[in-house]
C-alpha cells in the first residue's frame, strides 16, 4: 500500500469510521494528465459508513471531502467516491 493511501485511509476512517473502504490508486493510468505533473494522484474511493445515512450524494462527497482535507493540496489530483450507506450496502 502507497504512502498516499495510507494517508486518506488514515482520514477517512477518523472522521468517518466506514464499516468499509476501499482505495484505488489509479494515478498509473493519467501519466502525463496535467493534473499528474505535480506529483499528486487520481484515487477510487469506495466507502460504506453509517455517517451517509439519509444523505443526499452531494452532501456525502462533501463528507468524504471535508475528511481528506489538506491532502487535496499535497496529494490527491482527482478522487473518484462511491460512498453508501451500511444499509445500502447490505
Amino acid at each position: 500500500m502507497s504512502d498516499r493511501v495510507e494517508k486518506i485511509r488514515l482520514a477517512i476512517e477518523a472522521a468517518l469510521k466506514p464499516a468499509s473502504l476501499e482505495i484505488v490508486d489509479q494515478s498509473h493510468r493519467h501519466a502525463g494528465h496535467a493534473g499528474a505533473r505535480d506529483g499528486r494522484g487520481h484515487f477510487d474511493v469506495r466507502i460504506v459508513s453509517d455517517a451517509f445515512k439519509g444523505k443526499l450524494p452531494l452532501a456525502r462527497h462533501r463528507l468524504v471531502f471535508a475528511a481528506v482535507g489538506n491532502l487535496m493540496e499535497t496529494d490527491i489530483h482527482a478522487l473518484s467516491i462511491k460512498a453508501l450507506s451500511t444499509d445500502e450496502a447490505s
